[in-house]
């Protein structure tokens, strides 16, 4: 896989060294099982995959590269590159200006853009509509263009699905801005609506089997289907894709339980004519990392810290499975560890947490540990030697590390 040219200050020596000699050692990825790092009377278990992911590091290629080939040049990014607050403060640090926030909101007018001013897509890349105006103002759009080539991915699968007359169904957050990108690219091909989750899908799969109305479904979908979507016509036959960064195992989930719909009405062996197969569509970083939180929730742990962004919704992911068995703590980055305690992020109710004592008052330690997609090892590395820096002083700090070497 293509190495990419990071800043050197993203990376972080001990878990690169980490993550070099796993990937030497199970080269296939066939282990997700957690390296086990020892430091005094903490025991870190490290998710076997974690952090930057091929999307995010070709973003941040791009992102660099275009500041250093156009000096002097205005230089936009059409919104957040990536949801990591440390990442995109830096860019901005560097005079990159945000056109809108995240939610498509406008912070600076399209029309005051020149051809003469650069700027960048995100990573979650945009709609058909946003390109089409920037590309009516004479702006080049591809050339620093840092699309995911997994959500492109999604994108020619989807126009695919349309060629066929399957109806796509995408599996994300109707509000993200992957997600409207992705549902912009379905929509030129075809139908298209959206769900967020099984519970979604089962009312979809309610209306499939003739226990809602066609008014129940389009009720229920306003604002989350294509213009003029006729459920009789349009749910003949269906692709299902998704956000990549929502969890992997719920999309085939909600995949099965569609499929288990079509069955139901015309039997199994004529279930490709109704839905297609789109296994392939899911993102590979995605998968792993969710493969290598599972592989965590095997161990036995005090806790669980989760680093990344707090509007980023694979780092979400994460910390939804790992609630499942350990206290676990969201966190951006090592400045939320404070003398008063452990400010955190609660996901489910949207707002922030103080833990005083979070750490437990007994020794050993087990902490699990890990982050998102869009979160940099040199963050992690950070928040690893606070929750270190609680118990030790720093001489003892640098005598326990020194062993490491």
């Amino acid at each position: 896989m293509k190495q990419f040219e990071v800043p050197a200050f993203y990376r972080s020596p001990l878990l690169s060294k980490i993550k070099a000699q796993r990937k030497l050692a199970d080269p296939r990825k066939k282990d997700f099982s957690p390296t086990t790092l020892q430091i005094g009377k903490f025991t870190f278990l490290i998710a076997r995959h974690f952090g930057f992911c091929y999307g995010v590091e070709n973003a941040i290629e791009r992102s660099y590269k275009a500041l250093q080939e156009n000096p002097g040049k205005r230089i936009f990014l059409l919104s957040q590159m990536i949801h990591n607050p440390a990442v995109n403060a830096d860019l901005t640090s560097n005079g990159i200006q945000f056109l809108q926030d995240t939610h498509g909101k406008q912070l600076i007018a399209f029309d005051t853009l020149t051809p003469n001013d650069i700027v960048l897509i995100p990573a979650f890349g945009t709609t058909l509509e946003i390109e089409q105006q920037l590309t009516n103002l004479g702006l080049d759009i591809q050339t620093y263009n840092t699309t995911c080539p997994f959500v492109e991915k999604v994108w020619n699968r989807s126009e695919k699905l349309g060629e066929t007359q399957h109806t796509i169904i995408i599996h994300g957050k109707h509000d993200h801005e992957e997600t409207r990108a992705t549902f912009s690219h379905a929509v030129a091909n075809g139908p298209a609506l959206i769900v967020k989750d099984m519970k979604e899908a089962q009312i979809l799969g309610a209306y499939i089997l003739g226990q809602k109305s066609a008014t129940d479904l389009l009720g229920f979908f306003a604002g989350k289907m294509s213009e003029g979507f006729e459920p009789t016509r349009d749910l003949s036959k269906i692709g299902v894709v998704n956000q990549t960064t929502m969890l992997a195992s719920e999309t085939q989930a909600i995949t099965d339980y569609l499929r288990s719909c079509y069955i139901q009405l015309h039997g199994e062996a004529n279930i490709k004519t109704y839905m297609a197969d789109t296994r392939d569509t899911l993102c590979y970083a995605t998968n792993d990392n969710q493969a290598a939180t599972l592989g965590l929730l095997e161990q036995a742990a005090d806790l669980a810290i989760v680093v990344g962004g707090y509007n980023s919704s694979n780092t979400s992911h994460l910390v939804e499975l790992l609630e499942q068995k350990f206290p676990t703590y969201y966190i951006k980055d090592a400045s939320e560890i404070q003398e008063n305690g452990l400010h955190h992020f609660d996901y489910q109710h949207k707002e922030m947490k103080l833990t005083e004592r979070f750490l437990p008052d007994h020794d050993p330690l087990q902490i699990v540990l890990t982050s998102g997609a869009s979160c940099p090892d040199s963050i992690v590395e950070e928040v690893m030697m606070k929750i270190l820096s609680t118990q030790y002083t720093q001489t003892e700090l640098e005598s326990l590390l020194s062993s490491l070497a």
